[in-house]
C-alpha cells in the first residue's frame, strides 16, 4: 500500500505588544523569534514524516481566545489549504481544546498544535513496550480534556429537565476507557521503575558508575555513544532521532568500566506531559554519576540550546550531577577551536560551572582521548589509586580478574606467588583484600 504524504502549512504567532508575556524564550532572558521557532517547528514536521508546502507568521497584540490568530489569518488558511492541498495544519503554539475545536470546523483538516506534533514523533520513535507505554501516557492525558464538546457527541447525563436519555453517551465511555487506560500505565510504569531501580542496585553492588548522554536534539548523542561503546544505535539527522534509551559497558583508560546511557534528546518548551510521562526513561540521568551534555558547538543557537537542557536538568531534579561540557561537531568549526571561548560563548548562565569542557568530533573521533582521560579524571565513584597485590601462582582467577578490572603497571614473579603492581578501581581493591600487600606508585 502507497503512503500518503503529508503536506502541511505552519503557523505561527508574533506577539507585537510590549510586554510579550506570552512569547516563548529561554531560561537566559533570550526572547526566541517567531523565525527562529518557525524553522525548528518545520524541522519536527520534517521528523515526523510531512512535506512542509508554507509557512505563515500572524502578528496581534494578543492570542486570540477563539483561534490564537484571528479570523483574518484563519481566512487566509482556508485558502492556502487547496491551493497546497494541504493535509494538516500545524500551530507553534500549544492550543486549547476550543480553538483546536474551532480551527477544525473552520479549516475542515487535520489541525495539530507543536505539543501534538512531538508526542506523535514519540510515538513514531518508540521501540520498546516502556517507551510505547510513556508516549501512548503523554497522548491520553494531553487528549482527556479536549474530549469534552468535540463534534455532536455531547454529554446528557445529570440531573433536572432535558437531561434525561439515553445514559452513558460516547463521551463518558471514552473518558472512562481513557482514565481506565491511564492507570493500568502507571502501574505497569511503576513496574519498570522497580525494575529500574533493582538493576541500579545490582550495579552499585559491584559497583559500575553510570554515564548519561544529555543534550539538545540532534545534537550528535547518538554518534558519541556509537564512537564511545561500539553500539549500533540509530543516528539521523532528524530530530528525536534516539527515543528508548540505550545502555552499554565502555572501559577506560585505567582500565575501570562505567555503563553509558544514550537519552532523548531535549527540546525548548518540552511538553509537561512528556516530561512527566517519561519520569522513569529520566530517572536514568537523575541516578547517573556524570552526565556528558553534549552540545553542538557549530549551531548559532548553541548558547539557547544550552540554557533550555540545563533548564530541563533542573526540573527533573540533576542539576547538581557533575557534567562535562562536551563540544561536539567542531569538524564543522574552521581553524583550531579555543575550547575555553567556546565555553564560555556557549555557556549563557555564569553561575554553571561543569567539571570541564572538552572539543570533540563524534563523527571523525578529534578530542575522543581527550575525552576518556577526563571522564576517568572526573568520576568520583570507585576511585583508582596504585596498589600492590601477591597472588599464589597456582590462583590464576583473582590475576584474571585484576588484569579485567586494573591497569596492571608491572609484574614480578618470586617462587610461587606473584606480586603485581596496578592502578586499581577501589571496588576490586575489595574484592581482592586479602591479596593486598600494599601501595604502589602510578605510571
Amino acid at each position: 500500500m502507497a503512503v500518503i504524504e503529508e503536506v502541511a502549512i505552519l503557523a505561527g504567532l508574533n506577539l507585537t505588544s510590549r510586554s510579550r508575556q506570552h512569547a516563548p524564550c529561554g531560561i537566559d532572558g533570550h526572547l526566541i523569534s517567531p523565525e527562529e521557532s518557525m524553522e525548528e517547528l518545520a524541522a519536527l514536521a520534517s521528523t515526523a514524516g510531512a512535506r512542509v508546502a508554507e509557512r505563515t507568521i500572524q502578528s496581534r497584540p494578543r492570542p486570540d481566545a477563539a483561534t490564537l490568530v484571528g479570523s483574518g489569518k484563519v481566512a487566509e488558511l482556508r485558502t492556502l489549504i487547496p491551493f497546497h492541498q494541504a493535509t494538516v495544519v500545524i500551530f507553534d503554539r500549544d492550543l486549547t481544546p476550543t480553538q483546536q475545536r474551532n480551527l477544525e470546523n473552520a479549516l475542515d483538516v487535520k489541525v495539530l498544535d507543536r505539543t501534538q506534533l512531538i508526542l506523535d514523533i514519540f510515538a513514531q520513535r518508540a521501540r520498546t513496550r516502556e517507551g510505547q507505554l510513556q508516549v501512548e501516557l503523554a497522548q491520553l492525558n494531553y487528549l482527556l480534556p479536549r474530549l469534552t464538546g468535540r463534534r455532536a457527541e455531547m454529554s446528557r447525563l445529570g440531573g433536572g429537565i432535558g437531561t434525561r436519555g439515553p445514559g452513558e453517551t460516547k463521551l463518558e465511555t471514552d473518558r472512562r476507557r481513557i482514565h481506565q487506560r491511564v492507570q493500568a500505565i502507571g502501574k505497569e510504569l511503576e513496574r519498570v521503575r522497580g525494575g529500574r531501580t533493582t538493576q541500579r542496585q545490582q550495579r552499585r553492588a559491584v559497583p559500575l558508575a553510570t554515564i548519561a548522554l544529555v543534550g539538545y536534539t540532534n545534537a550528535g548523542k547518538s554518534t558519541l555513544f556509537n564512537r564511545l561503546t561500539g553500539a549500533g544505535v540509530l543516528t539521523d539527522a532528524k530530530m528525536f532521532a534516539t527515543l528508548d534509551p540505550t545502555v552499554r559497558h565502555i572501559t577506560l583508560p585505567s582500565r575501570r568500566r562505567a555503563l553509558v546511557s544514550d537519552t532523548v534528546g531535549f527540546i525548548r518548551n518540552l511538553p509537561t506531559t512528556l516530561v512527566k510521562a517519561f519520569r522513569a526513561t529520566l530517572e536514568e540521568v537523575v541516578e547517573a554519576e556524570l552526565l556528558l551534555h553534549v552540545v553542538d558547538a557549530s549551531s548559532p543557537e548553541a548558547s539557547h540550546q544550552t540554557a533550555h537542557v540545563l533548564a530541563t536538568l533542573n526540573e527533573i531534579g540533576a542539576s547538581e550531577t557533575p557534567q562535562i561540557l562536551v563540544l561536539n561537531k567542531i569538524d564543522r568549526i574552521p581553524g583550531e577551536p579555543d575550547v575555553a571561548a567556546c565555553a564560555r560563548r556557549i555557556l549563557a548562565d555564569p553561575e554553571h560551572r561543569p567539571a570541564g569542557a572538552v572539543a570533540i568530533s563524534a563523527i571523525t573521533g578529534a578530542g575522543f582521548e581527550t575525552l576518556l582521560r577526563k571522564i576517568d579524571e572526573t568520576l568520583g565513584l570507585d576511585p583508582v589509586s596504585p596498589c600492590v597485590f601477591r597472588f599464589p601462582i597456582a590462583e590464576g582467577a583473582p590475576l584474571h580478574l585484576l588484569h579485567e578490572h586494573a591497569k596492571v603497571t608491572a609484574t614480578r614473579y618470586s617462587g610461587d606467588s606473584c606480586e603485581v603492581e596496578a592502578m586499581a578501581p577501589e571496588s576490586i581493591k575489595r574484592r581482592l583484600g586479602r591479596y593486598l600487600v600494599g601501595t604502589g606508585s602510578a605510571e
